[in-house]
Parts: C-alpha cells; structure tokens; sequence
C-alpha cells in the first residue's frame, strides 16, 4: 500500500504529537485532531506546518487519508474512530507506527521503569550522538540540546522511552511490548496508573511478560536498588547487569558539589573509575547516568566521550528546569508528581541553593496522585522543603469522592512534620502569596504533571 496521508486522532498528547511530527518531518502529509487543541503541543504542531482540527469528527477525516494512526486516549466510542472501523481505513496503534516508519531495522535501546525514563534516554541519546553515531529517539520531552523530542538520524540506533501504559483500546498491553531492543534499562518499578492498574502486583505481571520476551543476546541493564524489579528478574532469559550502590554492579562515589556542578566517579564492576562533571543535580540523576555508562561499554564507546556528553548535557525542559531567576529568587518547573519523584527532586535541589530556601509548589495532576493512594506517603515526600504551597487538584472532580486525595489533610500531615505548610484553592493565590514570601536566594521549586495555569511566568512577574 502507498501510504502518502496520514491523520492522528488525539495528535497533541506527547507521544503523538512527537510522532505526528516525526511523519510530517519524514514527508507525509499529516493531520491531526483532538478534544482540546492547545499549547505547547499545538502551536508546535502549528508550527511544522500539521493540519489540526479541534474536536472529534468524521469530518476531519474527509480528505480519506491512507492512514490513521489512533492514541490511546480514545475509546472505540469516539466518532473518528467508528468512522475509520466503518470505512475499514487503515488504522494502526502509535508503537505499531513508530516501528513501522522508524524503528524497522533499527537497534532499538529501550528505557523502562517508573521514574527516570526521560531523563536517562535523553542522556542515552546525547551521548550516541556525541560519539558521532547519529541516532534516532523518541522522548517524552524536550531536550534542551536538541530543542526537540525526537531526531530521525542515519544511525542503527534508536532509543525509546517506553512506558506499561495502554497501547490503544484494540490493543490493551503496555507499549512497551511492541518493541525487540538490543539495549534495556529498567530504572525500578513502583505502583502508578492507578487509573488501569489495581496493584503493585499488577504492574509486576506486565514487567513480568516484558522479561519473558527479551531475547537472550540482548542485554538488560536493571536497577539492583528496586525490589520490585530484584524479584521479577528471574523471568528473563537475557544478559544482565546491575547498578545501584553495591560494590558488584556499576555504582558511584565521591559524590561533591562545586560551583554548581555535580562532581562523582562511575564505578563499573571491575572497579574502573570514570571522574564525572556534570550540570544534573542530585544523587537520583546519579543513578541515571549509570546505566548509560553501561550501555556505553556495551557498544564501545570510549570513557573520554561519556565524560564529554555528561558535561555538555544541558538536561529536559520540565526536568528542573529554570524558568527564570529575578530579585535573586530562582523558579524552577519539575514534571516530579509521584511521592519518590517529589521526594528526590527535593532533595536533588536543596544543595545548590544553600543558604536560601526551598518553595516547594506542588499540585498532583495525575490519576493516580489524585488518589488518596499516597496520602499517607506525601507528607515524608515534603521533608527538606522549607515553605509547602499545596494547590487543589483542577481535575480531582473526575475521581471518585471516597477515593480523592485529600489536599487539606496533606498539608495538616506536613505541617505536623514542623514544615511550614498552607493550602490554596487557585493557582493566583499562590502566586500572590510568593510574592509576598520569597526573599533573594529562595528556591520555587514548581512540581506538577500539569501547566499548572502558567504559575511559573506569574510568579515571575510578581517577585
């Protein structure tokens, strides 16, 4: 089949909108549509030139494209979708393109795990590239190198951030079970998507299945720090190695700040060092450039270029991410929503804004964080903070009553911990709170998964 158009349903989620500019980039003509047509991701679509349609409609796809790719935000109710299965257009999944236009023929490193994903395959990918090797990727964010979330390089590599989210509604396994990698790292695994999975256990079962399917040249690159993981690694029949703080995996010491930057050594299992500067703070980033340094043996690249790519790393927008510094007050956005990504993300910062303090804003956005899941657990994850601003979720009608967080509770439990603590209904209370509070040297710390209303450019103007 000659496939020339290609329209994306639900095309401004992260994934398909990177995928749709991927296509676009690669010389198809793209269309896309979704309930809520809005920044960042439409005016980037905008931008290369994609068709947006705001709505679903059969409408949209009267131009009878050659394709249609769907999201797995739709359900076979939408009417773009009954369209498609009513005129047997053909239709694929988002990972089942991705191979199909991309990743065929490629050599796929795969990231995996709850936390870290982004950051660690951006890292991966900074430093094929580095080593002259012109890889693909595919991120869930913006890498501030590149100014984009995906490249289509010459390369035989490519590196995926693959998640255990839903592929499509005909298609009700991970993603991460579309792709045969080389190359996988599993950062650790913790309960999250609340929203399709009933358990930790249940997370488990998927990971499980993914392991099972490794094929035994390939080689596994997993965290020795996650339990979780430690039990389940049984069920793959691949190469292994390890990483963590143990002495016989690739671990790190000599952990120091200096002038703004983060100084360690990468040990690997044989006891070689490699010295390390890097602009990443905090022990977690720490644990993100170990597996890397692990796949970089694996491929051969040498010690020198690891050390290169690790200094000129210049991070992801929304992984502590400086938003602006005004009156010496600093306001950073961190995608940190999830109790361990709050608690490390905190604890990263902390150090390089000494004496000041840490403003700590944070509204959950996700399904699961929404959840009084975590209720218990949040509180710890604010330890180290100085100020706590708890805002309301926006979306927490859409969880059921007996099952919502309670934001006020959080903040009583963290104002029991002796942090100064305080609850807001709207995001311009907290804005004119900070700009009242936050004094030179202070920290705002922004965590959400969510645009959290622009507060970043709000509370810049205010301070």
């Amino acid at each position: 089949m000659d496939i020339k158009k290609i329209h994306l349903i639900a095309a401004c989620g992260t994934g398909m909108g990177t995928l749709a500019c991927m296509l676009q980039e690669a010389g198809y003509e793209v269309s896309g549509s979704d309930q809520n047509v809005y920044p960042p991701m439409s005016d980037f679509l905008n931008q290369k030139g994609i068709k947006l349609y705001k709505g679903f409609n059969p409408d949209n796809i009267g131009h009878k494209p050659d394709l249609v790719v769907i999201g797995n935000a739709v359900t076979r109710e939408n009417s773009e979708a009954k369209f498609v299965m009513e005129q047997e257009i053909p239709y694929l999944s988002m990972p089942q393109a991705l191979n199909k236009f991309f990743a065929r023929n490629k050599k796929i490193i795969l990231i995996t795990g709850t936390h870290g994903k982004t950051t660690t395959a951006s890292i991966m990918a900074y430093l094929l590239y580095e080593a002259g090797l012109d890889p693909s990727f595919m991120i869930g964010g913006i890498l501030n190198n590149f100014n984009s979330s995906f490249h289509i390089g010459k390369g035989e590599y490519f590196v995926i951030e693959g998640d255990e989210y839903d592929t499509a509604f005909f298609d009700k396994g991970p993603k991460f079970m579309h792709y045969d990698p080389v190359i996988t790292i599993n950062t650790g695994i913790e309960f999250d998507h609340a929203d399709i999975f009933t358990s930790i256990d249940h997370i488990k079962e998927v990971f499980t299945n993914f392991l099972k399917k490794l094929k035994p040249d390939s080689l596994l690159i997993a965290s020795e720090e996650n339990q979780n993981l430690d039990e389940i690694l049984k069920f793959a029949d691949c190469r292994i190695e390890k990483f963590g703080q143990k002495n016989d995996c690739w671990s790190f010491d000599d952990y120091i700040i200096d002038s703004g930057k983060a100084l360690f050594e990468i040990i690997s299992p044989g006891k070689k060092t490699i010295k390390i500067k890097t602009s990443l703070m905090g022990k977690h980033n720490i644990m993100n450039t170990l597996p890397v340094a692990c796949a970089a043996k694996e491929i051969g690249i040498p010690n020198n270029i690891l050390q290169n790519a690790l200094k000129k790393f210049s991070g992801i927008k929304r992984r502590q991410e400086i938003r602006g510094e005004k009156n010496g007050i600093t306001v950073m956005d961190d995608f940190a929503h999830h109790p361990s990504a709050v608690r490390e993300t905190i604890a990263a910062v902390k150090p390089f804004y000494k004496p000041g303090r840490i403003i700590a804003v944070f509204e959950p956005g996700t399904n699961t964080s929404m959840r009084d899941i975590f209720q218990a657990i949040y509180p710890e994850s604010f330890i180290g903070a100085d100020i706590v601003c708890i805002k309301e979720p926006s979306g927490i009608g859409k969880i059921p009553a007996k099952e919502r967080l309670s934001a006020k509770k959080l903040v009583q439990d963290i104002t029991a911990r002796g942090i100064d603590a305080m609850y807001f209904n709207t995001t311009d209370l907290i804005v004119d709170f900070i700009s009242k509070q936050a004094t030179k040297g202070d920290l705002i710390l922004v965590m959400s998964n969510k645009g959290f209303d622009n507060i970043h450019l709000k509370i810049l103007n205010s301070i």
